[in-house]
């Protein structure tokens, strides 16, 4: 077996439930792609409820020079369903709401590493809790600084093809800019730095990453806003098992597709988008359906 072929076998281990298509080998912990519009305006004081759901799909994986190394029979399929509480203080601190926000997903994951190598599991995922600030710099734009904690709450277990949890925990610095216009642009980056901590099981520990989901549209009126959105992976670092150092794996992906934003104007909204994989290394490489919805508690 060659490293690539085993680096794409890797690829279907340890599927966790915040990315359904990262792994050990070549992925992340944070569902790349899941925001969309307003992601990085915070709301006044209160409690605010969240809802996602992805479907992911992909039968292809590509090694370290972009070429296809999928074995004959592979084959991902997840969905999720992804609660999420938010509750904004009236405290301000630098100028900034303080927030604190916890998240805990819902998968069922099919996976097919070769042909007649299969397993479907569905459960809770790995939690991801922790504090943010939001500043409203003027009418349309706003900012966020946030610090995310995975938590390894998702089932996990060695040798397994289908796992929900990824069995470590992971720190995520954020900072993320929105600006919205009901008539006219409507642009948002999100940027977020991953750092790993070790998978004591199998003794690995993924590399350093780099992502950024972005989305760029314009408001037509009625509360609507068109346009497209997606994100960017890089794995900056080399990963790491049994104090050796794992050359020519780091991940990749860029990622674009339509996306749509509906206001009520009555406190709710709702946004979905479709986004394909490409410019792919070290990863599985698909598509994703996602729909988020965002109301008052």
């Amino acid at each position: 077996m060659t490293k690539n072929t085993l680096a794409c076998l890797l690829l279907a281990l340890g599927l966790s439930a915040g990315a359904v298509h990262a792994t050990e080998g070549g992925g992340t912990i944070y569902p790349v792609g899941a925001e969309n519009y307003t992601c990085c305006a915070l709301p006044p004081p209160g409690l605010y409820g969240m809802t996602w759901y992805q479907n992911y799909t992909a039968d292809a994986v590509r090694g370290n020079g972009g070429e296809v190394v999928t074995p004959a029979g592979f084959r991902v399929n997840a969905n999720a369903i992804v609660p999420r509480v938010v509750y904004v203080t009236p405290m301000m601190v630098a100028g900034a709401s303080l927030g604190v926000h916890a998240i805990l997903p819902i998968v069922n994951l099919d996976v097919s590493v070769t042909t007649g190598v299969q397993q479907t599991k569905t459960g809770l995922g790995d939690m991801t809790f922790g504090p943010v600030l939001g500043w409203h710099l003027s009418e349309n734009l706003h900012s966020v600084l946030a610090l995310d904690i995975y938590a390894p709450t998702g089932s996990y277990k060695k040798g397994d093809v289908a796992n929900i949890g990824r069995n470590h925990w992971a720190l995520q610095p954020v900072l993320g800019f929105s600006y919205i216009q009901p008539h006219g642009l409507n642009a948002d980056l999100k940027t977020m730095w991953t750092y790993n901590f070790k998978n004591d099981d199998t003794n690995y520990t993924d590399g350093k990453e780099l992502i950024a989901d972005y989305s760029v549209g314009w408001g037509v009126g009625g509360g609507w806003t068109l346009g497209v959105g997606g994100y960017y992976y890089q794995q900056l670092t080399n990963d790491r098992q049994n104090g050796a150092t794992i050359d020519n794996n780091k991940g990749r992906a860029l990622a674009f597709g339509p996306s749509v934003r509906y206001d009520s104007g009555k406190g709710w909204f709702i946004t979905a988008k479709y986004q394909d994989e490409m410019s792919v290394r070290n990863r599985a490489d698909g598509a994703a359906f996602w729909v988020k919805a965002v109301f008052a508690l």
